[in-house]
């Protein structure tokens, strides 16, 4: 990607990047280790923000480099507390955020977008409905936690708990970005949260699941499963065809016994299609190979997408049938109802 104004985003170096930098510049090397603390664990948006380092020095930095910072475009605000964010890149695209709050479990959950728009297609989704333009740099996944975790604190006082790549895009197809991302939000170096109150959302892409369970990541790992059988799962997510149901139990299977991390199915139920005794049945056979715990999601409406969500008794039978199959069971009420709140419905907006 062509950088704006033909200056590199600085974040694009690493340390030792950024060390020949300052080398170059005639500066003492531990200027290096001043510049990325603020990149990384300060979240500085531009080179002035610098204090401790000669206003000459940030001139010269400022000419050479930028810093691709992200900015609030719009902000909606749900009376259950819910805040979604749209975001403006330097290239003038769009993404969101989301911070969900439940401040009686001293939990501010984010999700955080990997894409501008999304390639695979999921038709209950709105991102689905926008080309694939590009993968988020590292930086501008960082600076949505960062952002976000403002508002948590200015509006709640309290920071953000959890993490979750789970907004626009599919976080294995932006895979490296995205682990960069965790390496810095997770870093001493970086904002220093625990990669175990992280958690990837995919919507199943077997081989980069075994590669990131190679890797040995120490995330958790979320299915946007929907659908307990491959016809099913097949009309409402086109990448089920290459990434079948057998595919993905045995990358899973692989994933938890090189990793013990934890793994959760997302299930959004829909009305007569997925929310079955029997669609619940099968769902309890997919969770016996490892340890997993399902989570009920209720749907958000979109535009161009003619199912309609369960009643709440329906629900409440489904997720009754997982817990007489020995399945650990949550339901997620729908949050955000009275805003844009399905995935990518904000972004896509003019």
């Amino acid at each position: 990607m062509e950088e704006t104004n033909h200056k590199l985003d600085i974040r694009r170096l690493n340390l030792n990047d950024i060390k020949k930098v300052v080398l170059d510049l005639g500066q003492p090397a531990f200027r290096a280790k001043q510049i990325y603390e603020w990149l990384w664990q300060k979240g500085a948006k531009t080179f002035g923000e610098m204090t401790n380092l000669s206003v000459a020095l940030r001139d010269q930095l400022s000419a050479d480099y930028r810093i691709n910072a992200i900015s609030l475009d719009q902000a909606q605000f749900s009376s259950d507390g819910t805040i979604k964010s749209r975001f403006l890149l330097h290239d003038g695209a769009l993404i969101e955020s989301v911070l969900i709050p439940v401040p009686k479990d001293k939990r501010f959950t984010v999700c955080v977008s990997s894409q501008v728009g999304c390639s695979l297609n999921c038709s209950f989704c709105a991102t689905g409905k926008m080309k694939r333009v590009r993968n988020l740099d590292a930086s501008e996944i960082y600076d949505q936690v960062v952002e976000v975790n403002k508002q948590s604190f200015e509006h709640f006082g309290h920071g953000l708990t959890n993490i979750v790549y789970m907004g626009m895009g599919e976080p294995l197809l932006s895979y490296q970005n995205v682990m960069e991302s965790i390496r810095h939000i997770s870093s001493p170096q970086g904002l220093g949260m625990s990669a175990r109150r992280i958690t990837i959302s995919t919507a199943g892409i077997a081989k980069m699941i075994k590669r990131l369970a190679d890797d040995e990541s120490k995330v958790n790992l979320a299915l946007s499963l929907h659908a307990a059988d491959d016809k099913k799962r097949n009309e409402i997510m086109p990448i089920n065809e290459q990434n079948d149901l057998q595919r993905l139990m045995e990358a899973l299977r692989y994933y938890y016994q090189k990793t013990k991390n934890k793994i959760s199915y997302e299930y959004i139920t829909f009305a007569g299609f997925n929310d079955t005794l029997e669609d619940a049945d099968r769902l309890a056979k997919l969770c016996k190979a490892f340890p997993v715990k399902v989570n009920i999601i209720e749907y958000n409406p979109i535009d161009g997408f003619d199912m309609i969500k369960s009643n709440v008794d329906t629900i409440d039978l489904f997720a009754q049938r997982l817990r007489k199959h020995n399945v650990m069971v949550t339901v997620r009420r729908s949050r955000g109802k009275d805003i844009d709140a399905a995935c990518g419905q904000l972004a896509n907006k003019g």
